[in-house]
């Protein structure tokens, strides 16, 4: 466990006062929960705030392309069995989001943090974490984010030298290689559904063999570590080779793979996997994702897809045909304003399928979309699209954004 923290000075007490006003003044603008522009607001004052309110904590850090936030979500639940935890919980997970959720956390003793990818090195180095959390590394935000195999690298450089224990997913090479320059790793086979950004070797380039399960290069002999936790089929195997029942709320293979590692950073606190994975049974649903709602009359499930990857595991949830699908993409900042990703998607997976488009940028996907010989509807917005699907519960699939937007409108 950490130790207790140094009260905190005049200074810091000053920034934290500072950043809650802020926040409510945003919140009761309704300008969303107000945690950025607090945080934005305590760190002008106090640059240092975050160190200092990381200081009395255990802190576990998560950080992936997708999964981030529902990984956060269950380790923060399977910790909660050990002592009070704070947490992000709503994805706020820059330095000013951060920064917010730990100010409000002064009596726990972990500290379960979602990082963007970007902010990994820079969030580690302030909070000196105890265990951080590695998932996947996919293609997103084209214009914002470095390439799979720089932030890789980043993350390697920024790994150095660590004391925290990482957890990382054994069968994704990007991770295995940003992991591997620390001392004490977690290998978990986790899965890899979507391979399309890990073809070659990022330790030399070359190509990766992927036997089976298995990966491995055949030039430098860079290859798949031997895993400790694995994922298998609807059970976690610990390093004991004990299997321990997964039974979550949250649907897909994915959450599965999110709960495996979950149970693994528990273990590390002292948790064991049957008192960890009980208590992420508890979980329905993460910052609206996989929530269930009623709109005119009819019911929408809502699910996040924000880049390729995120769409393959979202196809693979859905009721099948004729189920009715509607499809919203936004490109605005936080986003991505590059929408090219759309045509690594694998769309002719909705085939059968009643399709509505609507977003931002739902002419971008409707041309997509006939690409790929789709039969779908244009519409003005979410109110027209479900009044013109067929019957049954509606598959609501949408980018960053846009999945904001429809909460906003369908009182989610």
């Amino acid at each position: 466990m950490a130790g207790n923290s140094e009260p905190l000075s005049p200074r810091a007490k000053l920034a934290v006062t500072a950043g809650r006003a802020a926040a409510a003044v945003s919140k009761a603008a309704g300008r969303g929960s107000g945690s950025v522009i607090g945080g934005k607001v305590a760190l002008r004052l106090d640059p240092d705030l975050l160190s200092r309110l990381a200081q009395h904590l255990d802190v576990i850090l998560v950080s992936a392309t997708n999964g981030k936030t529902t990984t956060t979500r269950l380790i923060a639940e399977a910790l909660r069995a050990a002592g009070p935890v704070v947490s992000n919980a709503l994805g706020a997970n820059m330095p000013a989001g951060i920064t917010s959720a730990l100010a409000g956390g002064s009596d726990a003793r972990y500290g379960v943090i979602e990082v963007d990818e970007k902010y990994l090195a820079g969030v580690a180095r302030d909070t000196e974490p105890k265990a951080i959390a590695l998932l996947n590394l996919s293609r997103d935000q084209l214009d914002r984010a470095a390439e799979t195999r720089m932030l890789a690298e980043k993350w390697r450089e920024g790994l150095t030298g660590s004391k925290a224990v990482v957890i990382a997913n054994a069968d994704d090479p990007l991770i295995v290689w940003a992991a591997s320059s620390s001392p004490n790793v977690v290998w978990v086979a986790a899965g890899q559904e979507w391979k399309d950004d890990a073809w070659s070797c990022p330790s030399c380039g070359g190509v990766l063999q992927r036997p089976g399960d298995d990966w491995v290069c055949g030039e430098c002999g860079f290859r798949r570590p031997v895993p400790s936790w694995a994922l298998n089929g609807d059970y976690v195997l610990d390093p004991h080779g004990a299997a321990w029942p997964i039974q979550l709320q949250l649907p897909g293979r994915a959450n599965k793979a999110n709960a495996a590692t979950s149970a693994a950073v528990a273990a590390t606190f002292g948790v064991p996997p049957q008192v960890a994975l009980e208590r992420m049974y508890q979980v329905q649903a993460v910052a609206g994702r996989y929530d269930v709602v009623t709109f005119q009359e009819r019911q929408l499930r809502l699910l996040l897809a924000k880049n390729p990857a995120g769409w393959l595991e979202t196809f693979s949830l859905i009721d099948p045909p004729p189920t009715p699908v509607i499809l919203s993409v936004n490109a605005r900042g936080a986003d991505g304003t590059d929408t090219s990703w759309l045509w690594d998607v694998d769309y002719t997976r909705l085939a059968g399928h009643p399709i509505c488009v609507i977003g931002d940028r739902k002419l971008d996907l409707a041309v997509r979309l006939e690409v790929a010989g789709l039969d779908f509807r244009v519409c003005a917005d979410v109110d027209e699209a479900v009044r013109i699907s067929p019957p049954g519960r509606i598959e609501v699939i949408a980018n960053y954004t846009a999945f904001q937007d429809l909460r906003r409108r369908v009182g989610n």
